[in-house]
């Protein structure tokens, strides 16, 4: 199936590793020309540069208002615009509601919700410039039923009604806004990599009780299912949160 991507400009955020290097790969694999935005120069760059020529890298921190314009205002500088946004930022921080204080709940808002309301409603008017694209943001499981740290479920859950709200106010100017909700997904230096390394016993006990497919996922499952959703074939799809989990989750 052609996604109908080539030549459009990705904005994709977090994209130096995991769910976002992925995702970053599978547009440019369609076509699309990807500006990726991450926090570390060196490693971003280092990714950038296997997607092969004409695309663009920056180095930016979308948890301050400072790094989301950085982010958004060098897609357009490089590319003249934006037509596909990616808003994939996300940390747990305190496990148990006991551990959490307001620094704590503060740093899970600013990294999962504020970090994606910024970039989004920087780059919207370029969007509407184009006459229209896509938003997707990454959510998760959390997002959608109890489990994980506390202040990453609230966050999560925000990330997604902001999808939905948005879905219904940019639908005029032609731009679908989606959220995904990924499950445990395992990748070189993510959380699931050091849990496994940490307690391996523990980690295949978990496997075994809640991946009904005995295995993690990849983050390339995950990049397939949203270079589908950012792309035009995917006209009729927004306002929704798209679970891609394995059936882990256990919400309806």
């Amino acid at each position: 199936m052609d996604l109908e991507l080539k030549d459009k400009a990705c904005l994709v955020v977090g994209a130096s590793r995991g769910i976002g290097k992925a995702i970053a790969t599978a547009l440019a694999r369609e076509g699309g020309r990807v500006c990726a935005v991450a926090r570390g120069a060196e490693e971003l760059i280092a990714s950038v540069d296997k997607l092969g020529p004409g695309h663009a890298a920056v180095a930016a921190d979308v948890t301050t208002p400072e790094g989301a314009a950085k982010a958004v205002d060098t897609c357009v500088q490089a590319f003249g615009g934006i037509d596909v946004v990616i808003a994939n930022v996300g940390k747990s921080f305190a496990r148990e509601a006991s551990a959490m204080d307001d620094a704590d709940f503060a740093k899970s808002l600013d990294m999962n919700l504020w970090s994606t309301m910024r970039v989004v409603q920087r780059a919207v008017p370029h969007l509407i410039a184009r006459g229209g694209g896509s938003i997707t943001m990454t959510s998760s499981i959390w997002g959608r039923e109890a489990g994980g740290a506390p202040g990453y479920n609230v966050a999560k859950a925000g990330v997604i009604a902001l999808a939905k709200a948005l879905a219904r106010d940019y639908a005029v100017y032609g731009i679908r806004v989606n959220s995904i909700a990924p499950g445990s997904i395992l990748f070189p230096g993510g959380g699931w990599d050091r849990r496994q390394k940490a307690d391996p016993t523990g980690i295949a006990d978990m496997i075994k009780r809640d991946l009904p497919f005995g295995r993690f996922g990849t983050p390339e499952e995950v990049a397939d299912v949203v270079a589908f959703l950012a792309s035009p074939r995917a006209s009729w799809v927004s306002g929704t949160c798209v679970v891609i989990d394995g059936a882990q989750s256990r919400s309806f």
